[in-house]
């Protein structure tokens, strides 16, 4: 492992620094990239370390944010790639950053993030992950209806092969499940079951829970 394994776009990043601090903090970032699934809390600390190295760097902080989000670290989370949006200019990380602040219990505050103007300019993926950050913030106020009618979106029916269909479908049923919509809820448990060719979720299951139409 010698930090090359980076994207391109990265390591160019990274060339500000000296080429030995560079090198550093990009092995530190293809760690934390390597564990981010299976050891979140082990990643979180690669990418701190790269951060006390390189905390002027977009990029650096960016990895920060995502490794203290996945390891549960929601304030960290949110300073991180609140800097990092200041540096890059970028709001990728906008509904990342809106789910921090659901766990940290701050629902209103996610939903405030939901309406800035700049989520208008994500990418589908963002625009639906969003979505399902904003319906689980209505959720976790007690609005259960209006969390299932926020879904309601022509992307609920989209033919796409990507991942983001069976997370939105998976969403629109777990929402009207919570507003005791039982019928329309199992419906679209098995939509996103169809829709979930990575077997992601457990739409079947919770399909096959509620029973026969």
């Amino acid at each position: 492992m010698t930090g090359r394994e980076l994207d391109e776009e990265i390591r160019s990043e990274l060339s500000a620094l000296s080429g030995q601090m560079s090198a550093a903090v990009a092995r530190h970032l293809v760690m934390a990239q390597r564990l981010l699934e299976d050891d979140p809390q082990l990643a979180y600390e690669h990418a701190m370390a790269a951060r006390r190295k390189a905390g002027r760097i977009g990029v650096v902080r960016e990895a920060a944010g995502v490794a203290a989000y996945m390891a549960g670290k929601y304030a960290d989370a949110l300073a991180e790639l609140r800097a990092a949006r200041r540096m890059t200019g970028s709001a990728e990380y906008l509904p990342m950053m809106a789910d921090a602040e659901r766990g940290l219990g701050r629902p209103r505050r996610a939903l405030d993030l939901s309406h800035d103007p700049a989520v208008t300019g994500l990418d589908t993926a963002g625009r639906v992950e969003m979505l399902i950050v904003a319906a689980g913030a209505r959720r976790d106020l007690g609005d259960h209806e209006a969390a299932a009618v926020s879904l309601q979106v022509p992307e609920l029916r989209s033919n796409a092969r990507a991942e983001w269909v069976a997370r939105l479908r998976y969403a629109y049923a777990d929402a009207l499940l919570a507003a005791g919509r039982e019928k329309e809820a199992r419906r679209w448990f098995l939509r996103a079951a169809e829709a979930d060719i990575d077997d992601e979720t457990d739409a079947a299951e919770r399909a096959a829970e509620l029973g026969e139409d």
